[in-house]
């Protein structure tokens, strides 16, 4: 299993812009062979803030989402939106325990 966890912020007066094409991302994304979680959601006490959380089947998955057509257009509309203090971090994990 791989992990990604992370954060990146978008302008607080961008995020009514930004919204709609988070939604389209992770929707494409979820549909995705070897996706078991794609999640954006912004923090309730930092607007503007979006902490990420995926997890992949295996490395090699998340490596083919990565070049996809809707990543390279969030890529695209990302930048356009304003999006700074990206910090995105992939962790190899077990299968977990249930808390």
């Amino acid at each position: 299993m791989i992990v990604v966890i992370g954060q990146f912020r978008l302008p607080v007066e961008r995020m009514v812009e930004a919204r709609p094409a988070m939604a389209r991302v992770m929707l494409a994304t979820r549909a995705e062979a070897g996706c078991v979680q794609y999640n954006y959601a912004e923090d309730l006490l930092d607007p503007g803030l979006i902490r990420v959380s995926e997890v992949w089947d295996s490395r090699e998955q998340l490596t083919a989402h990565l070049a996809t057509p809707h990543m390279a257009q969030w890529v695209h509309e990302r930048a356009g939106l304003g999006l700074s203090e990206r910090a995105i971090t992939v962790y190899a994990a077990d299968e977990g325990k249930v808390l």
